[in-house]
């Protein structure tokens, strides 16, 4: 990815003073039309090439749990890491930083330059549709957990672009919204989740969002200098939301880099704008700069050494996704220790549930990846299972609404004689013009993949049915489509689209259904014609083949899991949601988990009082089953190695290592900050500084509803004694403190706990939060096993902002735990 330089040639290092001459020198010696045809993008994922100064391309590429590269094709598969709500439930900068070697590692293989996360926007609301992309409702554990991803990232030599910036907490209405949020809140939560990311991580990109913040829209706002640029020294480029750029107006802004290209607000408008007077060269060449410093670090600028060019050892990333499940993985609850299973004593399992078998292990919209497998719980299960042990599975509840993509292994292509399907591409006269075979049924092109002068695509395949009867196949996209199956056509016409939601559209596109008896193991050929449109405003096109799932009795089907789980030693329930209920685009309706999953639950657990469920959402459900089962494992979106870590926690190989970083309500009317829908274009944060478990822990003191299940909460596998803690009783304002506290295993097994560290300020002058986190650190202990953990509160935790940072003197109360709701020892600290 980064140049070789001659050995004859001594380039100064990216970030010294001899580069930073280097650059400005450069960015100098371009014309204007130049300068300005670098700061929107050559095409959708990359930035213009300049050969004449050395500059070659910088390829940007989503997502935050995994690196898809330019394009969106399955033959160019990634590594799909568990989500960011799975990442944020270890509590453990460790494993975030490892989690970012690993997307660097990732770019380093696809080409790509920099990586387009991490998502750190809060939890504001369950219902935000991104939830599983974002990390958690705190601020100090999202900054702490974004400042490890972002440097492992980094130390690949690949940029981190830590986004949406600002107030980006909702998908409703999310180009136009404007985020009303007053000076308090927005410094102490929402700018503070990314401080760490810039002031200790070094960010080299941020992207701004689409909303605006406080009637300005986030490309053309103040908060791109102040504090990003001002008080944090972020020197990097930022980065538009593809978008996001509506006028010239955002270059006199601190905004850099218009995404995507080559056709936006920019170009030939924005350089009238500096010939007339409107944006001054200045701004224009520092904004080069920036963009010329963000190449060279990358290695894209000749003459000028990388940032890293020393490379950390790799990592084995299929080995660190299957971790960073096991430790994200939150047990709530396990009566009577039924959790971990002896795999030696057991005889039968009874596993339910649609997810169990069609696991969601990503969430939708941008974030997505194409892995080049996963693996599902009944999979892992399955695998993990010593021989002798019986495994049955009944689907129970349907759970994924509409088309599915067909598995990859019950494809066949007709004409190149190998898996998978044949796409041909055709020119207006019905000629071909070039084929390709492909390996999945969910096809989509954004920006690249399509040759010129196409004007049809062709896909061919043979689908072997896996049972008798009726098979509800079809076709989903945008735009007119033509389908034949068994020889026969059954739709020619035109799909609309009913959602003008993007993410939809590429995603969960709108269907055409058919009925197809066949018998098991029979082949189907389905051939499908989609015509291209003559224009684009942005260039994508998805097509999906695939089967729809329906179901004619649910009571029967959950009959048979019922049947099954009365036989077991053992039943497992996966319950969870989808791509259509979680993605980006829009926001939940509600935190119901979907169809019959909540009568299955009930249904099972009546019959067999060892009834485990694994919950596999990306964001908090409703669980009115939580007190009638043995055993509750949240497993969020898991990745790719979702089913094995599941196995290895059931069946004691590992123990689950996660805590919460998100509240759990038990029901939709006790959560005290829900709104994501904009009133006349406003979303005004009401709440202020209460968020989160802040905002439960207000309601509670004001006689409101608890909730479910507390931010921080998580069980293991053993059993811990938190000794004394200590601390200093006294110290200077605007000091750091550190938190001393001895930590036993005092269990039969090895074992992780994470000590939380709360602040609570009883008589204060101003209005604070019940308590607030302000440090935490984890220690992994054998039985027997001893340490002191240190929790390092910074100075800031004990501020508030009011036209500046303020530190208010006098007696804080440490309150050391578990999680925000424990039963907290309880140290005082005077603040002089």
């Amino acid at each position: 990815m980064n140049p070789t330089l001659s050995p004859a040639v001594t380039a100064p290092a990216a970030g010294s003073p001899d580069a930073e001459a280097r650059i400005r020198e450069l960015a100098e010696s371009l014309t204007l039309e130049e300068q300005v045809q670098l700061l929107t993008g050559a095409d959708v994922w990359a930035t213009h090439a300049l050969p004449s100064i050395g500059l070659s391309r910088v390829v940007l590429s989503d997502g935050p749990s995994g690196v898809r590269g330019e394009d969106f094709d399955e033959r160019h598969d990634s590594v799909s890491l568990p989500s960011s709500s799975a990442l944020s439930a270890t509590w453990s900068v460790e494993t975030a930083r490892r989690y970012g070697q690993v997307l660097g590692q990732e770019a380093r293989r696809k080409g790509v330059h920099a990586v387009l996360g991490p998502t750190i926007n809060l939890h504001r609301s369950p219902l935000g549709g991104r939830h599983f992309e974002c990390m958690s409702e705190d601020p100090r554990l999202t900054a702490t957990l974004a400042a490890g991803y972002v440097a492992g990232v980094q130390s690949m030599g690949v940029g981190a672009t830590p986004k949406h910036y600002l107030a980006n907490e909702a998908e409703t209405d999310r180009f136009t919204a404007d985020s009303v949020v007053d000076e308090r809140p927005l410094r102490e939560l929402y700018l503070t989740a990314f401080e760490d990311a810039i002031t200790e991580a070094r960010a080299w990109l941020v992207m701004s969002s689409y909303n605006s913040i406080n009637g300005t829209t986030a490309t053309e706002n103040e908060l791109l200098k102040t504090p990003l640029a001002t008080e944090w020294g972020f020197d990097g480029v930022v980065v538009s939301d593809w978008t996001a750029v509506r006028s010239v107006e955002a270059a006199n802004a601190h905004q850099d880099l218009e995404m995507p290209g080559p056709a936006g607000h920019w170009g030939p408008k924005l350089l009238a704008a500096v010939n007339d007077g409107r944006v001054s060269r200045t701004a224009i060449l520092e904004k080069v700069i920036r963009i010329l410093r963000l190449a060279a670090r990358v290695g894209s600028l000749e003459g000028v050494a990388p940032a890293v060019t020393e490379l950390p050892a790799p990592l084995n990333a299929a080995a660190v996704a299957r971790e960073v499940a096991v430790r994200g993985a939150v047990l709530v609850r396990n009566r009577d220790g039924l959790l971990p299973l002896d795999p030696s004593a057991l005889a039968g399992i009874a596993v339910s549930g649609h997810n169990a078998e069609e696991a969601r292990t990503q969430g939708g919209g941008s974030a997505t990846v194409m892995p080049k497998y996963t693996v599902s719980p009944l999979e892992g299960l399955r695998d993990a299972l010593p021989a002798g042990v019986s495994l049955s599975y009944a689907r129970a509840a349907k759970v994924a609404e509409g088309l599915q993509a067909f598995p990859r292994t019950s494809l066949h292509n007709p004409v190149s004689n190998v898996p998978g399907m044949r796409v041909t591409f055709l020119a207006e006269d019905g000629s071909d013009i070039s084929g390709e075979d492909r390996l999945a049924s969910h096809l989509i092109w954004f920006g690249v993949g399509i040759p010129e002068g196409a004007a049809a695509i062709r896909m061919e395949t043979d689908w072997t049915a896996p049972t008798a009867g009726i098979h509800h196949l079809g076709v989903g996209t945008v735009g007119k489509i033509r389908l034949s199956l068994k020889g026969g056509e059954v739709f020619n016409g035109d799909i609309e689209d009913d959602t003008d939601i993007l993410g939809a559209a590429l995603f969960d596109p709108p269907k055409t259904v058919h009925p197809v008896e066949t018998t098991a193991g029979e082949r189907v050929r389905i051939e499908a014609v989609y015509e291209l449109p003559k224009q684009q405003a942005i260039p994508f096109t998805a097509i999906l083949l695939g089967e729809e799932t329906v179901v004619e009795d649910p009571q029967a089907e959950i009959q048979a899991a019922v049947e099954n789980a009365k036989a077991a030693d053992v039943a497992v329930v996966v319950v969870g949601t989808s791509a259509a209920i979680e993605s980006e685009g829009f926001d939940r309706k509600d935190l119901d988990l979907p169809g019959w999953q909540n009568q299955l639950v009930e249904a099972v657990a009546a019959v067999n009082t060892r009834t485990i469920v694994v919950v596999n959402s990306g964001s908090p459900v409703l669980m009115p089953w939580l007190d009638k089962v043995g055993a509750v494992l949240l497993g969020w979106f898991g990745g790719q190695e979702f089913g094995r870590a599941i196995a290895d926690i059931l069946l004691g190989a590992e123990e689950p290592g996660g805590r919460l970083p998100t509240t759990w309500p038990a029901a939709l009317a006790d959560v005290p900050v829900l709104d994501t829908t904009p009133v006349d274009g406003k979303l005004v944060y009401a709440e202020g500084i209460h968020v989160g478990y802040r905002a439960w822990l207000k309601q509670q003191a004001e006689g409101g509803a608890a909730p479910a299940l507390p931010f921080g909460f998580g069980l293991g596998y053993t059993s811990f004694e938190l000794g004394t803690a200590h601390a200093p009783q006294s110290v200077p304002a605007g000091n750091d403190v550190v938190v001393h506290v001895p930590v036993r295993n005092t269990g039969t097994r090895s074992g992780r706990e994470v000590v939380q560290v709360y602040l609570e300020r009883r008589d204060s002058a101003v209005d604070r939060p019940v308590r607030w986190l302000a440090g935490y650190s984890g220690t992994h202990l054998a039985p027997g096993g001893a340490d002191n953990v240190a929790v390092r509160i910074p100075a800031r935790s004990f501020g508030h902002y009011d036209d500046g940072w303020q530190l208010e003197r006098g007696t804080f109360r440490i309150l050391v735990g578990r999680h925000s709701a424990d039963d907290f020892q309880s140290l005082e600290i005077e603040l002089r």
